[in-house]
C-alpha cells in the first residue's frame, strides 16, 4: 500500500514536533531544556545557489511547503545559505533575481520571470530582500514545531561542490591553490558565520548552526600541517558562533567532504571547552561516496567504513564524544523497481539505514527540493534527488515515506 507521509504511517501516534528550547548536548545525546531526548529527523533546503534565496518559492508558497515538510514529520530543516549572503542580507530579491542570471550565466528575463512568480506566491517578497526570504521560511517552519539548522554551504553562491569549485579550504591554510581555495576567503567566512549567528538570535526556532559544508583537501593541502587549519579555522568560527548565539548546536563535520573524522581519533580532538554542552559532529553519506567503493558491495565491510571514519565518535566515554548527524544522504527518487530506488541505490541505501538504525543517530536526507531556480547554468533545473516533485506539488517517490519509516523511531537515549 503507498502511503503519502510519515504523517499516515504513524498516525496519532507520530511524537510532537515541538520541543522545548534551547538544546544542548550530554555525551553522544542531544536534549531538549527538560533534559528529554530530541531526535533530529530532517531535510536539507537549499538556499545557497546564484539567488541566495531558499528554493522553490517560485513554485509554492512557503506556507504550503512549511506544510508539507511537517506532514511528512520532518522534525527540522538543514537550510543553507552562501557567505555572500551572509554578508550582504539586504539585497532586494528583485535585485537577488537579476543578479543570478549574470552569476549564472543565464538568460536575465527568465530569471525575472521567476521573481514575478515568487511574488505571485508570496507577498512578502513583492518589497522584500533575500533576508527577508530566510526569515518567512524559519518562521513558517516554526509555527509547525519544525526547527531550523542553519548552514553555510559554500562562499561563493554557486552549486556545490568539487575540488576546482574554489570553495572547499580556507585560502589561509597551508598549501594554498587556487583551484580550490580562491572563494574561501577566511576572513570573510568567519565575519559571515558570526553575522548569521548574530541574526538567528532573533529567529525563534533556529537550534544550530552547521559551520562548514563539505571541507575539503586537494593536493595534499589539510597534510601539510596535521590539518591544523581544521582545528584552528573551525575552532574560531565555533568560538565567534557560541559567543554570538550561545543557545545554539555547533555543528562541524570532518574533512574530505564531511566523510572523515579519523584525525580527532589519531591526531587529538578538537578543543570544544568554549562552547561546552552544545558541539555536534556530522557526516555524509551517499553511493557516490568513496567508502561506498571502498566497501566493494559488501553491507559489513561499508558499515565498518562508516564506523571507522565517522561513527566512532558515538561511543561514550571518549574525548571525542558527542551527537553524530548524518547531515546530507539520499538518492534518485525514481530510479528503479526497489521502491523506487536503483539496484546501486538501494543497495546503498538499505545498508546505510542499517547503519543507523543502529546507532539510532540524527539524519537529514537530501533534499526537499523539486527544482532550482536555477543550477550549473541550467534555468528550472530539475533535482532527481528531490523529496519534491518538480513542481513542489507531493512527494516525487510515493514510497519515500516507508523507505524512511524506520529512521523515524526513536529506540536509544541517555
Amino acid at each position: 500500500m503507498r502511503v503519502a507521509s510519515i504523517v499516515a504511517i504513524f498516525g496519532a501516534a507520530l511524537p510532537a514536533l515541538g520541543v522545548n528550547l534551547p538544546l544542548k548536548t550530554s555525551s553522544r545525546w542531544i536534549l531538549d531544556a527538560d533534559g528529554s531526548r530530541v531526535k533530529l529527523r530532517c531535510v536539507n533546503w537549499g538556499g545557497h545557489l546564484e539567488a541566495n534565496t531558499p528554493e522553490g518559492l517560485n513554485k509554492q508558497s512557503v506556507d504550503y511547503i512549511a506544510d508539507f515538510v511537517a506532514a511528512q514529520g520532518f522534525n527540522c530543516v538543514r537550510l543553507t545559505y552562501s557567505i555572500d549572503h551572509a554578508l550582504n542580507p539586504d539585497v532586494p530579491l528583485s535585485q537577488a533575481f537579476t543578479n543570478a542570471a549574470t552569476a549564472a550565466g543565464v538568460d536575465v528575463n527568465a530569471m525575472n520571470s521567476m521573481y514575478t512568480q515568487v511574488v505571485a506566491k508570496n507577498s512578502f517578497a513583492a518589497n522584500g530582500t533575500t533576508r527577508d526570504a530566510y526569515a518567512a521560511v524559519i518562521a513558517a517552519l516554526w509555527k509547525r514545531g519544525v526547527m531550523t539548522i542553519l548552514d553555510n554551504h559554500v562562499s561563493k553562491a554557486s552549486w556545490c561542490c568539487n575540488l576546482t569549485d574554489g570553495n572547499g579550504w580556507w585560502d589561509k591554510g597551508a598549501g594554498y591553490n587556487d583551484a580550490n581555495s580562491r572563494f574561501f576567503n577566511t576572513d570573510n567566512w568567519l565575519n559571515g558565520v558570526e553575522s548569521m549567528a548574530t541574526w538567528a538570535k532573533s529567529q525563534p526556532g533556529v537550534i544550530g548552526f552547521g559551520l562548514r559544508n563539505e571541507i575539503r583537501e586537494f593536493l595534499l593541502q589539510g597534510t601539510f600541517n596535521g590539518r591544523e587549519d581544521w582545528y584552528d579555522f573551525l575552532g574560531q568560527a565555533a568560538t565567534r558562533v557560541h559567543q554570538a548565539n550561545p543557545d545554539a548546536l555547533i555543528l562541524m563535520g570532518g574533512t574530505q567532504s564531511s566523510t572523515d573524522l579519523t584525525h580527532i581519533r589519531t591526531e587529538g580532538n578538537i578543543d570544544w571547552s568554549a562552547w561546552a554542552g552544545k558541539h555536534v559532529w556530522e557526516w555524509h553519506a551517499y553511493s557516490f561516496t568513496v567508502t561506498f567503493a571502498l566497501a566493494k558491495g559488501s553491507c559489513d565491510s561499508l558499515k565498518s567504513a562508516y564506523g571507522l571514519f565517522d561513527g566512532f565518535v558515538l561511543e561514550q566515554g571518549q574525548a571525542y564524544t558527542a551527537p553524530l548527524i548524518l547531515s546530507e544522504f539520499g538518492f534518485g527518487m525514481a530510479g528503479g523497481n526497489n521502491m523506487g530506488l536503483s539496484d546501486d541505490d538501494n543497495t546503498y541505501f538499505q545498508c546505510l539505514r542499517e547503519y543507523v538504525l543502529s546507532n539510532d543517530s540524527e539524519w537529514a536526507i537530501w533534499s526537499l527540493m523539486g527544482s532550482y531556480y536555477v543550477r550549473e547554468g541550467t534555468l528550472d533545473y530539475d533535482e532527481g534527488f528531490g523529496v519534491l516533485d518538480h513542481d513542489w506539488v507531493g512527494l516525487r517517490n510515493q514510497d519515500l515515506p516507508a523507505l524512511l519509516e524506520p529512521m523515524f523511531n526513536v529506540t536509544q537515549g541517555p
